[in-house]
């Protein structure tokens, strides 16, 4: 047998995690990782967040999992805190962010058809977005590197350019119902649109009866230093889909919407077997009890706005190896003059910094939301040994 007991389908790298503490990780042989990655924003409070431990060591010793077919007062409970705190009026919990966007796509659809309008399945998404995995969601991507081998793909998607307004107003037809968009494009490199493409994206549903959806997997949750994305540009979604942070570790993610978008979703028209399963509610609780305390969105602005400062005035050091830092809150992206993952490789390999490779020659930087001064400190010494060395191999 050559094939691997896991499935190849990742270029894994030599780094073995075995443990984690805060904003660090440790191997198997005991060496210590800064971790600016933090399982792609999903690790929002770090590892081994003791108050995630416990809520999981409690909740697994009295109840994990029941059928949906069953009253679930732990979803009800998380369920009212999202509603509490978003623009939606309900919510359908999911185990990923690749099923969140299902429910989008679906609800967008069901919107239309259950109103006798069949005709109305088109989406509009946009280049080089990120939406997941599934046929669907890769279906909703213009990268052909996701589309290779999977042909042929689902129709009832078209793509436009991310943030060109002009573009978006000459692909609506008849058979639009919605749009699909990051408001920060993540794997695309750490890209935010602009506020006039947002709300020029919200006023054209409004004109013309399409929903709005945006996937704020990776933004959301407090990651840009407020608690969804789209409140920086000042404008309320049809649909969000939400995953990642939302559950500091644990897998789950939910799919939210208004009372209007969700017209079509009705008994039997979704589902889910683990989705809001008792154990995840419990997580989900707690990390919004911890990311909604007093004074936690001005922490990850702060931390943002120090880490970005730090950049722009390191960054002159090297005018040949980096073009600009970009992004909001501890959503931030280093756009590189070359090739952004062999730096990102040589930054984990030689200075046990961990970042991540995005698309535009980008090193996505994802810390922890606990991060503090120091942890930046730290980052900082170990981005510029980083730099230092590379351009002595870049010469040799």
């Amino acid at each position: 047998m050559t094939i691997s007991p896991l499935m190849p389908v990742y270029p894994r790298c030599d780094v073995r995690p075995v443990r984690g503490e805060g904003c660090y990780l440790f191997d198997e042989k005991g060496e210590r990782y800064l971790d600016f990655s933090s399982g792609i924003a999903v690790n929002a409070l770090g590892h081994a967040h003791p108050e995630l431990t416990k809520v999981i060591q409690d909740q697994a010793a009295t109840l994990m999992h029941v059928s949906n077919l069953y009253g679930s007062p732990q979803g009800e409970k998380l369920a009212q805190k999202l509603v509490d705190i978003s623009f939606a009026d309900t919510v359908f919990f999911t185990n990923s962010g690749s099923e969140a966007i299902e429910c989008a796509l679906k609800t967008m659809r069901a919107y239309h058809q259950s109103a006798g309008d069949k005709e109305r399945f088109e989406i509009i998404t946009f280049s080089n977005a990120f939406h997941g995995r599934t046929l669907a969601a890769i279906s909703a991507s213009s990268q052909e590197k996701m589309h290779h081998g999977f042909h042929p793909l689902l129709n009832g998607f078209k793509y436009v350019e991310f943030d060109d307004l002009e573009a978006v107003k000459d692909a609506i037809g008849p058979q639009t119902a919605g749009f699909l968009v990051e408001p920060i494009q993540g794997e695309g490199g750490i890209r935010p649109a602009s506020h006039e493409f947002i709300q020029g994206l919200r006023d054209l549903a409004d004109k013309y009866d399409i929903l709005l959806a945006l996937d704020e997997v990776q933004c959301g949750v407090a990651r840009t230093g407020a608690f969804y994305a789209h409140e920086n540009y000042g404008i309320t979604p049809d649909i969000l889909a939400s995953a990642k942070g939302l559950g500091g570790g644990f897998p789950m993610g939910a799919c939210l919407t208004t009372e209007k978008a969700a017209r079509g979703m009705t008994f039997g028209s979704h589902g889910s077997t683990y989705g809001g399963n008792p154990l995840a509610m419990a997580v989900g609780s707690t990390m919004l009890d911890i990311v909604t305390e007093s004074g936690f969105l001005q922490h990850v602005r702060d931390m943002g706005d120090k880490l970005t400062a730090r950049i722009e005035q390191f960054m002159g050091n090297y005018p040949d190896l980096f073009e600009l830092v970009r992004g909001q809150g501890l959503m931030l992206g280093i756009k590189m003059k070359s090739d952004s993952r062999a730096f990102v490789a040589h930054l984990r390999d030689n200075h046990r910094l961990l970042t991540v490779a995005a698309g535009d020659n980008v090193i996505r930087l994802l810390p922890p939301l606990i991060v503090t001064e120091e942890h930046i400190n730290d980052f900082m010494e170990r981005l510029s040994a980083g730099a230092a060395s590379y351009i002595i191999i870049a010469e040799e």
